[in-house]
C-alpha cells in the first residue's frame, strides 16, 4: 500500500491504519481463510491435521465433509438435510453462489456413473492444444522417446523462453488427473532457466500425446476396496549433468489412484540400493500423510500397507537390523522406515520390474512399454462428459 497522492508531505512520516483488507494485499487470503474456517468450526466442525483446507463434522450417523480452495468450496456428505442446513448457516455470514452438483472445478470436469467417478481436465488441455497450434498435428503414442536424454543446452536457445515455461506451467496442472505424464513434465521442467528448440520440441510431443488421449481421466471405482497399495522405483544417476537419481512413486486405494510423484533426489546417490531405498523412505513419507487423512475421515485403513519395490538389496536394507558401511550415510532413511516397518504401517514386498508401475515415472519407456503400464494405472476415457 502506498499514501494516496496528495496526503504525502515532504519531510514528514505518517502511519495509515488499515480498516479492510482488499484483494491483492499478502494478508487478504490469510485473513478469509481465518474467517471463514472460523464460522466452519463454530458450527461443529473439525479441521484435519492432515490438510487444512479439509474440514470435517460427525454426528451420529451424519457425516460432512468440506474441502476448501480460496473462495471456491466442495461440500459433501451423506445427509442431504444437513448440508442444506449448513449453506443456510453459511449463506447468513457470506455471500454464496451455489453451483449445484459438482462437475467443474478449478478445470477438472467430473462425470458421475454408477461404477464411479471419472476425473478429467477435456477443456484444459483442448485448450492448450489449440493454443499450441497443434489441433492438426498427428498425435504422439507417447509422450517422451525412449532413452530420450536433454541437455541444457539441447538446439538453439528460444527467442522467447516465456512460451515454454507457460506450457510447462500448465503442463504441471494436467498432471493432477494425467499420471502417465508425470515423468515427461518433470523432466521437462528442470529447464525453464534457459529453454531451448529441444526442449520445447519435446514439450510439444506431451501435447500431441494429449491430443490423443485427450477424454482420459482417473476413474474411482464405486466398487473399490479401501485398502491402500504403494509402487517406488528409482532411476539411479539418471540425470546427466548433475548425475542424480529420480524417485517415482504410485499409490492406489484399491483400484483408483489417488496420489504419485517423480522428483529428483537432493543428493547423489552411491548405489542403486540408496537411490531406490531413499525412494522407499518417500513413498513411506506418503503412505503416512495418507494414513492421518483418512483417520481425520474416520476410514480405517488396513495395516500393513504393502509396498511394492524391485530392488533386492534396499529390501535387504530394511529387514536387516546391523548398519552396514554402505548405508552409514542414509542412516536418518533406515531409521524412519525400519520404524515404520516395525510399528505395524507398512509391509515392503518384491516385486519384478516387467510389472512395477513406478517405472513409468522414472524414465522414458517405449511405446508398448508404456501403453502397458499406463494402463494399469487406472486411468479411463469411458463414461459421458459434463458440459464445459
Amino acid at each position: 500500500m502506498k499514501i494516496p497522492p496528495g496526503f504525502h508531505k515532504k519531510g514528514e512520516t505518517r502511519v495509515y491504519k488499515l480498516n479492510k483488507f482488499l484483494y491483492g494485499l499478502k494478508q487478504a487470503s490469510r485473513q478469509w481463510f481465518s474467517k471463514f474456517s472460523t464460522a466452519l468450526l463454530n458450527t461443529g466442525f473439525t479441521q484435519s491435521h492432515a490438510d487444512y483446507s479439509l474440514f470435517t463434522f460427525h454426528s451420529g450417523e451424519i457425516s460432512i465433509y468440506v474441502l476448501v480452495y480460496v473462495d471456491d468450496i466442495i461440500i459433501t456428505g451423506n445427509n442431504d438435510l444437513a448440508i442444506q442446513d449448513l449453506k443456510h448457516k453459511l449463506e447468513s455470514q457470506f455471500s454464496l453462489k451455489n453451483l449445484g452438483r459438482l462437475q467443474y472445478f478449478l478445470g477438472l470436469e467430473v462425470s458421475r456413473s454408477p461404477k464411479g467417478i471419472l476425473l478429467c481436465q477435456r477443456k484444459y488441455i483442448l485448450d492448450i492444444v489449440n493454443d499450441c497450434g497443434l489441433l492438426g498435428a498427428k498425435p504422439s503414442p507417447s509422450p517422451m522417446e525412449k532413452h530420450l536424454k536433454l541437455l541444457p543446452y539441447s538446439g538453439d536457445p528460444l527467442s522467447d523462453p516465456s512460451i515454454y515455461r507457460r506450457l510447462i506451467g500448465r503442463l504441471l496442472y494436467i498432471q493432477v488427473t494425467r499420471p502417465d505424464i508425470t515423468f515427461s513434465v518433470n523432466y521437462l521442467s528442470q529447464f525453464m532457466q534457459q529453454p531451448c528448440s529441444g526442449h520445447l520440441d519435446a514439450a510439444h510431443r506431451n501435447v500431441r500425446y494429449l491430443k490423443g488421449t485427450v477424454s482420459h481421466g482417473i476413474f474411482l471405482s464405486a466398487s473399490s476396496t479401501l485398502s491402500l497399495s504403494g509402487y517406488t522405483d528409482s532411476d539411479w544417476a539418471g540425470c546427466l549433468t548433475t548425475r542424480r537419481s529420480t524417485t517415482g512413486y504410485f499409490t492406489m486405494l484399491g483400484d483408483s489412484p489417488i496420489s504419485w510423484k517423480s522428483k529428483k533426489q537432493p543428493t547423489i546417490s552411491l548405489s542403486s540400493a540408496e537411490a531406490e531405498y531413499r525412494a522407499l523412505a518417500r513413498l513411506t513419507s506418503e503412505l503416512q500423510w495418507l494414513h492421518y487423512l483418512f483417520t481425520d475421515l474416520r476410514i480405517t485403513i488396513p495395516r500393513p500397507i504393502p509396498i511394492y519395490c524391485d530392488n533386492q538389496a534396499a529390501l535387504h536394507i530394511y529387514a536387516n537390523p546391523v548398519f552396514h558401511e554402505r548405508t552409514k550415510h542414509i542412516e536418518i532413511d533406515c531409521y524412519f522406515v525400519r520404524d515404520k516397518l516395525l510399528s505395524g504401517l507398512i509391509k515392503p514386498t518384491y516385486i519384478p520390474s516387467a510389472l512395477q508401475l513406478a517405472d513409468l515415472f522414472t524414465k522414458p519407456l517405449g511405446v508398448y512399454h508404456f501403453r502397458r503400464l499406463a494402463s494399469k494405472l487406472g486411468l479411463r476415457a469411458d463414461g459421458p462428459h459434463p458440459p464445459t
